[in-house]
């Protein structure tokens, strides 16, 4: 069986990729990878990785790109959230009313994201992926308010001060659901490997940074 890679191995291998984008190690937060998901993939040669973040922190770009370079399937819980409101002939505004009075639907949405982590082979794009299920990588990817409400207004053509609002309403509804749910704290990042500023970096760096690591460190477990 192989050893965990260690915080040290970790940070000498994200220093070699940062190179590549002239960015320093102190913009990055790492953790050692968990000894029982190294030795599972080891083991198994399956892979899941969970890629979690607060609304405009770009999770969802990068949860592709990494699914495309590394050839793993990519779910997305935001998708399960659309696909269920359409079984119910229901606009996402509506369902997203429903789901408050509703917490069967997080459940639901979450108990499918752990029936396709078991299926393994998967990047897991979802806020509460990380605290659920067994992955071998946990990435949390974060930025200011500010940059989050600004990206994501200019992605989606909308007023700053109409996304800011919007904004800070369904992060503070997660919030009190999760830590009702599940006790979860949205807060409480231990649980994760990577935390990436997103803030910090062009996409294209964040998606190098990542995707580097990642190949490098299943790379090295197979060897």
């Amino acid at each position: 069986m192989q050893k965990a890679l260690g915080r040290d191995v970790i940070f000498t291998k994200a220093s070699e990729v940062l190179q590549k984008t002239n960015t320093s190690i102190r913009r990055l937060s790492l953790c050692p990878v968990r000894p029982r998901a190294v030795q599972r993939t080891c083991e198994t040669g399956m892979v899941v990785i969970a890629i979690s973040g607060p609304h405009g922190s770009g999770k969802t770009s990068v949860a592709r790109y990494l699914a495309k370079k590394i050839g793993l399937r990519y779910v997305c819980s935001g998708d399960i959230f659309r696909q269920m409101a359409k079984e119910r002939g229901m606009s996402l505004e509506e369902f997203s009313r429903y789901a408050e009075e509703h917490p069967q639907i997080d459940l639901e949405i979450d108990r499918r994201m752990q029936e396709e982590a078991r299926k393994g082979q998967v990047v897991l794009d979802s806020r509460l992926a990380a605290w659920l299920v067994d992955a071998d990588f946990k990435i949390l990817l974060v930025a200011p308010l500010e940059a989050r409400v600004q990206r994501i207004a200019k992605r989606e053509g909308r007023r700053r001060e109409e996304v800011l609002s919007e904004t800070l309403v369904r992060e503070r509804s997660e919030a009190r659901r999760f830590k009702k749910l599940y006790n979860i704290d949205l807060e409480n990042h231990s649980v994760f490997d990577l935390v990436v500023n997103t803030d910090r970096f062009t996409e294209d760096q964040v998606k190098e940074i990542i995707g580097s690591l990642i190949e490098m460190i299943l790379d090295d477990r197979k060897g």
